[in-house]
């Protein structure tokens, strides 16, 4: 914190993820060296007592410097309520829709919709309405994404190293978002609720297996929440020989949406 002179926040953007697992926000100033340019500054665990909303004020509450005025600022949406659209199939006015199509209708949600120019797709996502009314009250420039979102458009560029097909998973508490791509082709994104290792190797293998992956050949990349590192690696290297953790494993989400183009629809 005492490397950031919030009196110059106007030269920083500010990156907020929200979800039932906590609050993260962090700090990105393009002055900075390259190794340090981002910085988690906050992570407040969630109290399950009070709605989102009411956690997310509670952090602004507790710090002075989060109402400060940023350069831009992102809200990033940890959920596993997301869809993908072809492109070419979206029209405007057709979030719900297709949204609702995928998943049970809930109530106070807002449906928003990024752009993925990389896979060619619009990424659909519920945002909690009264957490988006709040937050546009203290940001009036604020993006919102859905946290997957800048993961599979930065996942998708890392695939077309080498000449492998390759699996990303990206690891939560309770639920995992696993990207699979062949040459920086999209063949899947979707979202597993799991929070024990037996199961993630399992979602995790019925998945490659599904896509034809080559045991011997492709590979896998891990990334996220990583408590029980040793037995997941070792779990999923009796059926996979090529699978490694991305350095650094957490707060990719924080550094890839710092080159994503984020247009709410």
């Amino acid at each position: 914190m005492d490397t950031i002179d919030f009196n110059q926040a106007e030269q920083y953007t500010l990156s907020i993820r929200v979800g039932a697992e906590g609050v993260v926000a962090g700090v990105f100033n393009p002055l900075a060296e390259s190794s340090s340019q981002v910085l988690q500054v906050e992570n407040l665990p969630v109290d399950e007592s009070l709605s989102l909303t009411a956690n997310v004020r509670q952090l602004f509450g507790k710090h002075e410097w989060l109402h400060s005025r940023f350069r831009h600022v992102n809200v990033l949406v940890a959920t596993r309520r997301f869809t993908l659209v072809p492109s070419e199939w979206f029209g405007k006015g057709q979030e719900a829709v297709f949204f609702y199509h995928n998943h049970p209708w809930q109530g106070n949600e807002e449906v928003l919709g990024n752009a993925l120019r990389t896979t060619g797709t619009m990424l659909l996502f519920g945002m909690d309405k009264s957490l988006r009314l709040w937050l546009d009250g203290q940001y009036p420039e604020v993006r919102y994404c859905a946290q997957v979102a800048p993961l599979i458009e930065a996942f998708a560029a890392q695939s077309r190293l080498g000449n492998t097909r390759k699996m990303f998973a990206h690891l939560r508490r309770e639920y995992m978002d696993v990207c699979c791509y062949d040459n920086g082709q999209l063949l899947l994104a979707n979202s597993y609720p799991c929070s024990l290792t037996p199961d993630r190797i399992y979602y995790l293998l019925y998945v490659w297996q599904s896509l034809g992956f080559e045991q011997e050949r492709d590979e896998l990349h891990l990334c996220g929440v990583l408590d029980d590192r040793d037995a997941l690696l070792s779990g999923l290297r009796e059926f996979v020989r090529q699978v490694f953790v991305m350095n650094p494993p957490q707060d990719i989400d924080l550094r890839s949406v710092l080159s994503f183009e984020i247009e709410n629809k």
